[in-house]
């Protein structure tokens, strides 16, 4: 499931996450979710997150 979509996403989730630094190369990180911080319904390049431990990125995945 895509990282798109605010409805599909909640504190706890599991999910890949591409942070700023790694936007050209595409590397992505596995965490949970602490704190969603897009404010709107969906994102073209994924939902922005922040998740436990600090990590701030934006959602390509969302593991099941």
């Amino acid at each position: 499931m895509s990282g798109n979509s605010r409805k599909d996403l909640k504190p706890g989730s599991r999910v890949l996450i591409v942070q700023k630094q790694d936007q050209r190369t595409g590397k992505v990180t596995e965490g949970v979710v602490e704190t969603i911080l897009t404010n709107s319904a969906t994102h073209p390049h994924g939902i922005k997150v922040r998740l436990v431990g600090g990590l701030v990125g934006r959602v390509k995945k969302i593991i099941p």
